[in-house]
């Protein structure tokens, strides 16, 4: 009999978190159009359990066209209520309405929002013991927050912007017992 993994304590209430944690939390994410489904992802859960996003993430993915920044910032006010009458999703309006204007925004990154995100990683944190070490924002949370604003983006403050740095790899707040945290590149 194989020992049991050791993960973090938010992770073990139910498969979709533990699929979740062992396969993508913490691990680096490039790329704009995946940047910024995490960016959206987030936004919409503000307020919310991660598990109520994670079990509507195809849908969203369906809804917001894979993602797409190019496609998302051409939505207009069709989309908007076609999302809103989406019971797939999240249905509210002013998170729908962020989404579209952060796609718009984030079109207009010079170099684009990974790079800009990235400019924030901060892989010397270190490894907390224990949930109870994490912080809900970092001073690199609050800077990244405040340079998205700068660049119009809307729903994204320092709390927001650090499950962000969490969720894509630009910290690693895998406990340091965890089986995940050493194997992250």
């Amino acid at each position: 009999m194989e020992p049991e993994l050791i993960r973090c304590g938010w992770a073990t209430s139910a498969p979709d978190y533990i699929s979740y944690h062992d396969d993508e939390w913490g691990r680096p994410v490039r790329g704009d159009d995946l940047v910024f489904e995490r960016l959206t992802l987030e936004g919409f859960q503000s307020g919310l359990s991660w598990l109520t996003i994670l079990r509507k993430r195809e849908n969203f993915r369906k809804a917001f066209s894979g993602f797409s920044i190019e496609a998302v910032a051409a939505f207009g006010e069709a989309d908007v209520e076609r999302l809103l009458a989406d019971a797939g999703i999240i249905r509210n309006r002013a998170k729908i309405e962020a989404a579209i204007a952060n796609a718009r925004a984030a079109a207009a990154i010079p170099g684009g929002v990974s790079e800009l995100v990235w400019r924030y990683a901060d892989p010397s944190s270190p490894a907390p013991r224990t949930l109870a070490d994490l912080r809900p924002t970092t001073p690199g949370s609050t800077a990244l927050a405040k340079e998205l604003k700068r660049h119009g983006l809307r729903f994204i403050g320092p709390t927001t912007a650090y499950a962000l740095m969490q969720a894509i790899g630009l910290v690693n707040d895998h406990v340091a017992d965890c089986w995940v945290r050493d194997g992250i590149a």
